[in-house]
């Protein structure tokens, strides 16, 4: 009988390593609407469609130079970590469809504030499901940003989706990236195995109607969605390598690198009206945060006492 190795569960914990990845993806990702409003004349689906395809061979030359196709493989015949990798490939996609979106429709602003809003919701799902105990005033910084929520909700007469649904798909994509049982970069190259048959079928689609973007003329175009495999992979890939590391809090305090260079540049580039409620709203959740920080360096500096 075929014995197979027992299921690691990941630590957790924070380290360097996790840290210093983290940061990467965090940094790239901050730049990524630059890239993203190139493409604002190119539909939503192509893009994430490119994404895709493209994303797979860096993958697989990653996972070739590691040696870990083996990993790879077992994935794919085991039915847990099949269906978990189903739900985090179409976490991912939802994810990029409505940020692509946002960016090329002068949504950037709420792109920003559902990455800001995250790192609350990645706490409030670390208190819930990892039983990650919240102080006071981490209790204060979730009170706060949704009553942020709130003010932009009122102001608008309805709620911020574009925001609600970035911070719903990333925050879920986090927790169940952190449970699936297999390495980082298998698991993203997972992910992108599985979506390629619907993004080859749409890519294969655009050709023959005569839509595609890519290979038609403009030659910018077609090297544009080429490199969206090279900026999706290397962020996506490194992120995965940080949140194995790291704590889940730990990941939503960092997230704010991304959205804070994302508000700048929506702001100061792309020139998006920062009306009365966002005045309110922003300022609401970045005081949020620092008080999510506060409480996380607190709890820090107290460990190793109660360790002595």
């Amino acid at each position: 009988m075929t014995q197979h190795p027992p299921t690691v569960t990941p630590k957790n914990e924070d380290s360097l390593g996790g840290f210093l990845f983290a940061l990467s993806a965090y940094l790239l990702w901050g730049f990524l609407p630059l890239y993203m409003k190139a493409l604002a004349h190119v539909p939503p689906q192509e893009i994430i469609a490119h994404r895709v395809l493209w994303s797979l061979p860096v993958a697989a030359v990653v996972l070739i130079v590691q040696g870990r196709t083996a990993d790879l493989r077992r994935a794919l015949r085991t039915p847990s970590m099949l269906k978990m990798g189903l739900v985090t490939a179409l976490l991912i996609s939802v994810n990029w469809g409505f940020y692509v979106w946002a960016i090329a429709a002068g949504f950037a602003l709420d792109a920003a504030l559902g990455y800001y809003i995250n790192p609350l919701f990645s706490i409030f799902i670390g208190a819930v499901l990892l039983k990650e105990g919240l102080t006071g005033l981490q209790k204060a910084a979730v009170a706060l940003a949704a009553l942020a929520v709130v003010v932009l909700t009122v102001e608008a007469g309805k709620l911020p989706v574009v925001a609600m649904a970035l911070m719903l798909t990333w925050g879920f994509y986090a927790y169940f990236k952190k449970q699936l049982p297999i390495g980082p970069n298998q698991g993203f190259t997972l992910e992108v195995l599985i979506m390629t048959p619907f993004a080859l079928a749409y890519v294969i689609y655009a050709q023959i109607t005569g839509t595609s973007h890519f290979l038609q003329g403009n030659p910018t175009d077609s090297w544009l969605l080429f490199g969206c495999g090279i900026v999706t992979a290397v962020p996506l890939m490194l992120y995965a390598n940080g949140a194995k590391k790291l704590r889940l809090s730990t990941i939503g305090i960092m997230q704010y690198i991304a959205p804070t260079m994302i508000f700048l540049t929506a702001v100061f580039i792309f020139h998006e009206p920062f009306g009365t409620a966002r005045m309110i709203a922003f300022p609401m959740i970045w005081a949020a945060l620092v008080l999510y920080s506060v409480a996380m360096f607190r709890g820090r500096t107290r460990k190793p006492k109660a360790e002595r």
